[in-house]
């Protein structure tokens, strides 16, 4: 073999990614907010962006100050009270005779408090409470028993099953068969090991089937009743409009910023020294390609609404039952793009259309076969189906996933596998069959 060392020219062919195609590919599959944060950020790092918000208008401190006053008269001084926030603390503390507590117990359940994690469960370890607080460590267990009396009915527990035992105490004071499964049959309660229970127990499977209903209306997450979250709002990227000619497709641009050229800073400074003039030019081009590529997203996200729109008539008309099979693959090739394009303009976009708001990757569901060669249904309305048969089902001896199976083959003509109606069942959040089973 030839080890010498030597110089040689070879030709190759090969794809090479551009900043700018870069740059498209990203503004593609951009959501609205996305695409607002990254107009910005272009206009402070390019001079010649200007952003354009039609959404701010010039501040008059005159006319401005008259508004403010007068829609300050015309607010309920009511609602302004309905809507002054509270922290947690202060929604529990104000449920306390603060007067009457000692110094080191009110300190200890503020600290308790100030510990809770987001569904209301304390999950630290009161010894290390009372050595932080420098308190005995009773303060600090009687500050835990005071909070555990608070409402909501569970607040301050330690774990599930404490809270479930809370509400018990709480809201169903006199059942006596509640408290003793909660307290002693937790866990095989919970996977319904209910014959186990009642022979130990001697009750019958009713009586505990009758707890197991009581316990469905208990709050695993009490602290979540006491977060106030400010509401968050869906804004659709495409709306679909129904009008006398059929269903029409139209962008909603409004959240977006428009995008104006800086003339005024360019033609001060294009005359300048050849370093000045090369970064100009630099960003000139890079202002048409941030035009080019939003006017390219506008144009792809259209067209695969479009199409959604052409291949779905029975959604718009009927409703989301009616939601037929249909893949990203399928409208990459009627459209003529690769899939992943499909993939990236329909990513958290959310289009409005006349029976609802939905998200664009909704409209997307494999085919399942049917008995009909020449038919064929999507997951959407599997589950659907498999959701009617449940509800329908015979609840003291309801139907195992393979029954399901069978049946949606000889009443629905569709052709699924158990394993599947498993995966579907847990994706609908239904329990198995032994577990729907009720007793008489």
């Amino acid at each position: 073999m030839n080890f010498k060392a030597g110089l040689w020219q070879q030709q190759t062919l090969k794809l090479t990614m551009t900043q700018e195609l870069s740059q498209a590919i990203a503004l593609l599959q951009y959501s609205a907010q996305e695409l607002t944060a990254f107009l910005e950020n272009k206009a402070l790092e390019n001079p010649l962006v200007q952003i354009e918000n039609v959404n701010e208008r010039p501040m008059n401190p005159l006319l401005d100050r008259n508004r403010r006053k007068h829609q300050k008269t015309e607010k309920d001084w009511i609602e302004q009270i309905g809507t002054k926030p509270y922290s947690l603390e202060e929604q529990l503390i104000s449920q306390l005779n603060i007067s009457k507590l000692p110094a080191g117990e009110l300190k200890a359940i503020r600290y308790l408090i100030q510990n809770l994690d987001e569904n209301g469960y304390f999950t630290g370890d009161l010894h290390e409470v009372a050595a932080t607080l420098r308190i005995p460590l009773e303060l600090a267990e009687d500050g835990l028993a005071v909070l555990q009396t608070l409402e909501p009915a569970g607040i301050g527990a330690r774990s599930l099953q404490e809270c479930l035992h809370i509400q018990v105490d709480y809201l169903l004071p006199d059942n006596e068969l509640a408290k003793k499964i909660i307290s002693d049959y937790f866990v095989p309660f919970a996977e319904k090991k209910w014959k186990q229970i009642a022979k130990e127990l001697q009750v019958s499977l009713k009586e505990i089937q009758d707890v197991f209903d009581e316990i469905q209306f208990l709050n695993p997450k009490p602290g979540a009743l006491l977060g106030k979250e400010a509401a968050s709002y869906i804004i659709p990227d495409v709306i679909i409009e129904q009008t006398q000619e059929g269903l029409i497709v139209r962008m909603f641009d409004d959240p977006i910023p428009k995008i104006s050229f800086n003339n005024k800073y360019f033609h001060k400074f294009k005359d300048q020294d050849q370093q000045v003039s090369k970064f100009l030019h630099e960003k000139v081009q890079d202002y048409q390609w941030i035009l080019k590529s939003i006017e390219q997203r506008k144009e792809t996200l259209t067209r695969v609404v479009t199409k959604i729109v052409e291949k779905q008539p029975a959604f718009f008309q009927k409703g989301p039952q009616y939601l037929a099979p249909m893949t990203m693959k399928e409208i990459a090739s009627e459209l003529d793009v690769h899939e992943s394009t499909v993939s990236r303009a329909v990513r958290e976009k959310y289009v409005q259309t006349p029976i609802g708001t939905f998200p664009l990757k909704s409209f997307f569901s494999s085919t399942i076969q049917t008995v009909s060669e020449e038919e064929s249904t999507s997951s959407t309305q599997v589950k659907n189906a498999i959701s009617k048969l449940i509800e329908k089902e015979n609840k003291e001896k309801p139907l195992s996933d393979q029954d399901i199976a069978e049946q949606l083959k000889v009443l629905e003509g569709i052709v699924v596998s158990r394993r599947t109606i498993a995966k579907y069942r847990d994706q609908l959040g239904i329990p198995s069959s032994s577990k729907r089973k009720r007793f008489n």
